[in-house]
């Protein structure tokens, strides 16, 4: 809970000392594979052709591959600034079209089981993170995790990517249903949207579709929706 709240601070409250806030949105998904980090990369390279400054934070410890998908190998990850004396400022690297992005490491047993001020570190890093960029995409871990819950909870923004396949929609109805009973969850405080990833028909997408929860409402939308920015 401790973790939630700085991060909520972080994210919601840089406007309390006059410093300029950057768009969060937090991409997350209840089962891995489904296409979360290709997302979040898209989504930067679109917002860097709208002149915006861009830097994605691979928040799913221990298992990023957001590099991977760049084919920009990180010098540094986070595991430099938790553990070691590096600056977040120092461990961005630079992918294609000048987008940035912090690598949660991977292979990194550690990063999984942080504790409390490890944590705090963590929120701060994203604190500096917010002053560098006008978008900050955070690509979460896969699940229901305290970690990843956390994350959620506090961005004001949340895609949540599913695709037709039963486990997928299952662990995304759990996600939604594991926020609804998160002490910090506010009914109407996040816009939640649900994305329907490798569709081939409209049948599944209605099926993706089923992960529906009373309020806030989720806006569907079909993989590809110039509406979502």
């Amino acid at each position: 809970m401790d973790q939630a709240e700085n991060l909520r601070n972080v994210i919601k409250q840089q406007n309390q000392r006059n410093i300029p806030t950057a768009r969060v949105i937090t991409i997350t998904s209840g089962k891995g594979g489904v296409g979360k980090s290709n997302l979040a990369v898209n989504l930067a390279v679109q917002f860097t052709r709208l002149g915006k400054r861009v830097i994605i934070f691979d928040a799913d410890f221990g298992l990023a591959n957001v590099g991977v998908m760049f084919g920009t190998i990180s010098q540094y990850t986070l595991k430099d600034v938790i553990f070691g004396h590096s600056s977040v400022r120092d461990i961005i690297t630079t992918g294609p079209m000048g987008i940035g992005f912090v690598s949660g490491g991977s292979g990194v047993v550690e990063l999984n089981n942080l504790d409390k001020v490890q944590l705090k570190e963590v929120t701060r890093s994203l604190s500096e993170l917010n002053e560098l960029c006008d978008i900050l995409i955070i690509d979460t871990g896969a699940g229901v995790s305290d970690t990843v819950l956390d994350f959620v909870v506090a961005s004001p923004e949340v895609l949540l990517v599913s695709t037709p396949e039963p486990g997928s929609i299952t662990d995304s109805y759990s996600l939604i249903k594991a926020l609804y009973l998160h002490p910090l969850f506010v009914s109407g405080a996040l816009d939640i949207r649900l994305i329907a990833n490798k569709i081939g028909s409209d049948a599944e997408a209605q099926a993706v579709g089923s992960v529906a929860v009373p309020e806030p409402a989720l806006a569907q939308h079909r993989d590809g929706d110039a509406g979502l920015c």
